[in-house]
């Protein structure tokens, strides 16, 4: 049986992403039987959810967050990342893919660092962004 996965928008305006391809990159980072909720959420919800579990009190472009070893849930700021997709040269939707692969991996466990950068990167590879 495949693992649930949904994608709700708390934004005024829907972000520009593919549904379908985001669940084959969570299938292909977590695999098919992982529950993974992703929400999209403004400035506001970004910042509360940052300095409550992370003691940072600005607003953030990705949150990850593991709820079981099979379920998680990721929040993105499409308004944070638009800003950030700048530093490093990717259009808006390029830009929230790599993100979302980034807190995908975060869920596999993984922390900042070399072995994160190669995984993610072959997953970027795999999906062109």
């Amino acid at each position: 049986m495949d693992g649930a996965f949904s994608i709700t928008n708390r934004l005024k305006a829907a972000p520009k992403i593919n549904g379908a391809a985001f669940r084959r990159m969570k299938e292909a980072v977590l695999g098919k039987n992982y529950d993974l909720s992703v929400v999209f959420v403004g400035n506001k919800r970004s910042q509360n959810l940052n300095r409550t579990y992370r003691g940072k009190d600005k607003p953030t472009d990705i949150l990850s967050f593991e709820i079981s070893k099979n379920a998680g849930e990721i929040f993105i700021n499409p308004y944070a990342a638009k800003k950030k997709s700048k530093e490093f040269e990717r259009n808006e939707k390029n830009f929230l893919e790599f993100l979302f692969i980034h807190g995908l991996c975060h869920l596999k466990g993984m922390d900042h660092g070399r072995i994160m950068d190669r995984e993610e990167e072959k997953f970027r590879k795999q999906f062109g962004i």
